[in-house]
């Protein structure tokens, strides 16, 4: 899950799995696979940096797990 922020100033998780596109309107908007959009403060850079990091954290653990056993 990625953190986001909403126009009204409030933070919320959003399962980056789900992201089906992201669109720079000059607003972004995150798309997810349900067809609903969610409009962020961040930057579609931003969001896309985040995506990443959260990934990373995920499959570097599991790479470490694997490589104890």
């Amino acid at each position: 899950m990625i953190k986001v922020t909403r126009l009204n100033g409030k933070d919320f998780y959003v399962n980056s799995d789900l992201i089906e596109f992201l669109e720079s309107t000059p607003d972004t908007v995150i798309t997810l696979t349900t067809g609903k959009k969610i409009v962020v403060n961040e930057s579609v850079d931003e969001v896309i940096n985040r995506i990443i990091e959260y990934n990373n954290k995920i499959y570097c653990k599991e790479k470490e797990i694997v490589k104890e056993e």
